[in-house]
């Protein structure tokens, strides 16, 4: 299927997407609240197998798309295919599929602080499985392990966590239903350069090993440089540039040049 076309939804599961098959495709997107408008006529493609980093300036509406592409933010315009499903025509049954599929990582981590670590993981099981507790119990024990964490940290609540513990955490959570694709919200955010680091690769590994497609919003220029396969830069409500690190620093947009080719960027060589 071309990139631009955006087509009914299968009347079954969709075939499995190959390394470089577009697997989410957004046409014409548009976002506003009130007057405002945030994102304009936007497109955008991920392929299967990437990490795909998405960047902007602060306000530009990075956290408002990936929340529109999940449904959590009303769209004024356009249309989202996902694992060969359109959104909008998808029925109960086929956004069930699809959100089974994939895994988000809000900013904050957003665990439920009156639940453990253990109970947290659990949650999508519950909600989309039908599954004993020994067995939901032995997953979520594999998903520590996968992100990092100890077995005991599943015993302990949120407010109990480092924020590094809570990132990985929250990962462990957005892994709980084995998703092809996983939404990342600034994942390094608040952590030190070190925490930032393991992070990366972390979430490299994941991605490589797993075959795991990752939508990242990041500010964190390490991050584009060391994990990201491409890079998509949000400015003017659209996306301005999409490509590997490479080509964002030969771009000449002011935007792009000044983020990656500005003072700040220099610093980090």
């Amino acid at each position: 299927m071309h990139a631009a076309e955006i087509t009914d939804p299968p009347a079954g599961p969709p075939e499995e997407a190959e390394p470089g098959d577009i697997i989410l495709s957004a046409r014409g997107i548009t976002v506003g609240f009130g007057s405002k408008i945030i994102l304009k006529d936007l497109d955008l493609d991920i392929r299967q197998g990437e990490i795909l980093g998405f960047v902007g300036g602060s306000g530009t509406g990075k956290s408002v798309l990936m929340r529109a592409i999940l449904g959590l933010v009303p769209r004024r315009a356009g249309r989202i295919n996902v694992f060969g499903y359109d959104l909008e025509t998808a029925t109960a049954a086929q956004r069930q599929s699809i959100e089974r599929r994939w895994g988000v990582l809000f900013q904050q981590g957003a665990l439920f602080s009156s639940l453990t670590v253990r109970q947290n993981i659990q949650l999508p099981m519950r909600e989309h499985l039908k599954l004993s507790q020994k067995l939901m119990d032995e997953l979520a024990s594999l998903k520590l392990e996968l992100v990092g964490l100890p077995q005991d940290a599943g015993h302990k609540y949120p407010s109990e966590l480092s924020g590094g513990m809570i990132k990985r955490a929250s990962l462990a959570r957005a892994l709980a239903l084995d998703p092809d694709l996983v939404f990342l919200d600034e994942p390094t955010s608040g952590l030190d350069p070190i925490g930032a680091a393991a992070f990366d690769m972390l979430t490299e590994s994941l991605s490589r090993t797993l075959g795991l497609t990752v939508y990242m919003v990041t500010h964190d220029l390490d991050s584009l440089h060391s994990i990201c396969d491409r890079i998509a830069v949000l400015g003017q409500k659209k996306v301005l540039a999409i490509g590997s690190i490479d080509d964002m620093m030969s771009n000449d947009d002011p935007w792009i040049k000044s983020y990656f080719r500005g003072e700040r960027a220099l610093r980090r060589t």
